[in-house]
């Protein structure tokens, strides 16, 4: 839907140029566009490509099996189900790892993993589990400590100080993580209910 949206948006402004008889602008800032589209691409490549080995790193080193055994009471209160030593901890604790990072582009295998491993906890059932559920509500609005994705962005666009959203990042995703949590667990208890 949301491709759509843009190949909309995109032919609009192109159709508008032209009936303006803006033919030059339009093939200018296509050009300038292309170019700094790659120049992005190339840096947020090897962005991801640094925190990615980071995260590989970290889980060789033990790293990551240590973040879910500091995390187990946290995840024992919004994961219930998992048995203890499960393979889905450590998933969920890569995932939420690379999530803290703002690396959702590297989070979204690491998640998948995680998934994979809640539905075998699940029984591989058609229907999600309330740890499923709750995993997904987390892991869309996940506190991110450092932005990267976001700051390379501002980064390459010339912002004079890229860091400077960072307090209002903390605080929009705190806020999404708690309203999400809250309402997660209120449709469960509904759920039991029922």
């Amino acid at each position: 839907m949301l491709n759509f949206l843009w190949v909309i948006m995109i032919f609009a402004a192109v159709a508008a140029g032209l009936l303006m008889g803006r033919v030059k602008e339009i093939s200018d800032a296509l050009l300038a566009s292309c170019g700094n589209a790659v120049n992005l691409s190339i840096t947020m490549l090897g962005s991801m490509c640094l925190w990615s080995g980071l995260m590989r790193v970290a889980e060789k080193a033990g790293l990551v099996d240590g973040l879910a055994r500091l995390l187990k009471g946290v995840f024992r209160f919004l994961f219930q189900g998992i048995p203890k030593g499960h393979p889905a901890n450590g998933a969920i604790a890569m995932s939420l790892s690379a999530d803290l990072l703002g690396l959702g582009n590297a989070a979204t295998p690491l998640g998948i993993m995680a998934m994979k491993e809640l539905s075998h906890v699940n029984g591989d059932a058609p229907r999600a589990s309330n740890a499923m559920v709750m995993f997904a509500v987390v892991n869309a609005a996940c506190i991110q400590l450092i932005p990267a994705t976001v700051l390379i962005i501002r980064q390459q666009a010339g912002s004079s100080n890229p860091t400077s959203i960072m307090p209002a990042v903390w605080i929009a995703s705190a806020v999404s993580l708690v309203s999400g949590i809250v309402a997660a667990k209120l449709m469960e208890k509904r759920r039991e209910r029922l």
